[in-house]
């Protein structure tokens, strides 16, 4: 059975897992509260995810399709922060990670993609690499003092509210940019690609979902601001991301604001990015097939230094009880140039809900319900109905019709250190195309943190 092999895969990561992390006692004690700070951490985590689509209806397939018949694929992360503050205000935090496994159809075939922790391509056996290194030095200017919890590239310990904080090294933009309070983690939360960032947010990064880049924050009381400045793929999909003149680079402003509505706290996010590059354009590419000349190579002709790729994201959460929360984001780019970083979307809208299982006496549970709309540019409809191929999508031809995304889980807290979440994703015109389709996904994820 499908679901025995999931199980007998997850006891089997588990298995070869450190064991549980046990908080180091730091050197540090505050003297107000008494809580001790950490100077060094450890902690780990192992996410399993296996998903299946019973065969759906398609009037065609390309070769970047959703494979219409049954599939059942799985991927398993493993991840190991470590972290150390060599000196006050300064901290220094470097992952291993490994992954294995797939997404279904080698990651292809729909912009709202089922699985958050499918890489593009895939992996037949674990490969191994460090996700992040980087070091962050904060500067305290008073304003009060919060404490902050021992977590995953966290130390624990006390911060000035008022501060500012330079980050360097190697990162993924999203730890930094769009986060969100109920939809932000695919090992944890939604893991639909819509639903869990910004969908139409190029996200720098490598095929991996990290670059190197540098990060400036200015933290105040109830806002803040924060600028990145990251390197792209060196090419299309790539793995290398050097750091190249500032017309190679993807550069990021958001602005948050948090406040209260009746005592339930929330958060307003406004993202604007902006990246010059290599990518490829739509309507250049299509002038080259019109003469005759295949249009996939004619896109790969394109990819020159100097086109642009910006838009926005209107990223807002808002408590409503104690244990419900609600959540959407709007996002935009100008759809004129290829998809580099993250996938094939213009346009999109998502909104949904994230109730905690306190009513039903399982206050660690978490029932997630979100959908995303997501459309394209008319330049990149008339690339995919002229037969190219794109980071993500390419039936061959295209009935065009906006993609969207509906999915629901139950996270299920077994134990301290295990989440079993049961899933269920609905997608309509999957890679805008309404001659395939819909599709429905059913997923188990198991994750185990320390």
């Amino acid at each position: 059975m499908i679901w025995g092999r999931t199980i007998r895969r997850s006891l089997a990561v588990l298995a070869i897992a450190p064991v549980p992390y046990l908080s180091p006692q730091g050197t540090l004690a505050d003297e107000a509260g008494g809580q001790t700070e950490q100077d060094w951490n450890a902690h780990i985590q192992s996410t399993l995810t296996e998903q299946i689509h019973p065969t759906f209806p398609a009037a065609y397939s390309g070769p970047n399709s959703l494979a219409a018949g049954f599939q059942s694929r799985e991927t398993i992360s493993a991840t190991a922060f470590l972290g150390v503050r060599p000196w006050t205000g300064a901290e220094i935090y470097v992952d291993p990670e490994s992954a294995q496994g797939f997404g279904f159809s080698h990651t292809f075939g729909v912009a709202g993609f089922p699985n958050g922790e499918a890489q593009k391509g895939g992996f037949v056996h674990p490969i191994y690499y460090l996700a992040r290194y980087y070091i962050r030095q904060s500067f305290g200017f008073g304003g009060g003092r919060e404490w902050v919890a021992d977590g995953e590239n966290q130390l624990a310990g006390w911060r000035d509210v008022s501060r500012f904080s330079v980050t360097v090294g190697q990162m993924a933009a999203t730890d930094f940019f769009d986060n969100n309070a109920y939809a932000n983690d695919p090992r944890r939360d939604f893991t639909n690609w819509a639903l869990w960032e910004g969908a139409a947010w190029d996200v720098p990064g490598n095929a991996h979902g990290y670059t190197h880049g540098a990060v400036l924050e200015l933290d105040q009381p109830g806002w803040a601001v924060r600028y990145g400045a990251f390197a792209i793929p060196a090419v299309f999909n790539g793995i290398e991301t050097p750091i190249k003149t500032p017309a190679s680079m993807s550069h990021d402003l958001e602005i948050e604001k948090g406040y209260a509505i009746d005592g339930h706290p929330g958060k307003t996010r406004l993202l604007g990015f902006y990246t010059n590059g290599p990518m490829g354009n739509y309507r250049d590419a299509l002038a080259l097939a019109a003469k005759g000349e295949d249009i996939n190579a004619a896109m790969a002709s394109t990819r020159v230094p100097g086109h642009e790729k910006f838009g926005v994201v209107l990223n807002l959460e808002q408590e409503v009880a104690e244990d419900l929360g609600a959540f959407t984001r709007l996002s935009w780019n100008n759809g004129r140039n290829e998809e580099w970083g993250y996938t094939d979307v213009d346009r999109s809208a998502q909104a949904g809900i994230s109730l905690k299982g306190g009513r039903w006496g399982r206050k660690d549970d978490t029932i997630g319900i979100g959908t995303a709309v997501n459309a394209i540019t008319q330049a990149h409809r008339d690339f995919l109905a002229a037969g190219g191929t794109t980071l993500l999508l390419g039936d061959g031809a295209l009935d065009y019709g906006e993609e969207t995304d509906v999915e629901a889980y139950y996270a299920l807290a077994v134990a301290e250190p295990l989440t079993v979440t049961f899933d269920y994703q609905f997608i309509n015109n999957p890679g805008y195309n309404q001659a395939r389709g819909p599709v429905n996904v059913f997923g188990i994820r198991l994750h185990a943190e320390y």
